[in-house]
């Protein structure tokens, strides 16, 4: 079974890779333009460089205007993956990666200083365990969690 899933995995992978990467997805974006318009210029026997292009742009846009469109069944099949591709992933990972630059925390740690509390919290600890040992205070033990205050 875990062999099964290892071309999923390396999939979802690539996947993650071009939306962390706006130079990638953008040049993924425009080397699947090329190629279906070299392929529907195949496919479409009549159709120009030139329209083969704006027909992928716009069958990729979705907005299909329908002043050229596929005769041949490869050019339909080629239409309908590009549209999937379109809707399903790119769109989707354009999206979901200007939605990510957006939503922000602000207020998030820096790597440096949650070390940089990491550290302090170290320092006080130590210190309250002197102070507590020179006032004699017998202090919980950290790895059990704190009592629940009583009621009384």
């Amino acid at each position: 079974m875990h062999v099964l899933l290892m071309p999923f995995r390396r999939v979802y992978r690539a996947i993650v890779w071009l939306a962390n990467s706006p130079r990638t997805l953008i040049l993924s974006y425009a080397m699947l333009i090329v190629v279906c318009a070299v392929l529907y210029h195949f496919f479409e026997e009549d159709a120009s460089v030139g329209d083969a292009v704006w027909w992928a742009v716009v069958t990729a846009s979705t907005v299909g205007y329908g002043d050229i469109s596929p005769a041949t069944w490869e050019g339909r099949l080629l239409a309908a993956i590009l549209i999937s591709v379109m809707v399903l992933l790119v769109i989707p990972l354009i999206t979901a990666h200007f939605a990510s630059k957006l939503i922000v925390d602000t207020d998030a740690f820096r790597h440096e200083e949650q070390e940089e509390l990491k550290h302090n919290l170290r320092r006080v600890k130590v210190l309250l365990e002197a102070l507590a040992e020179r006032e004699g205070v017998i202090l919980p033990d950290s790895a059990s969690p704190p009592a629940a205050p009583s009621d009384r």
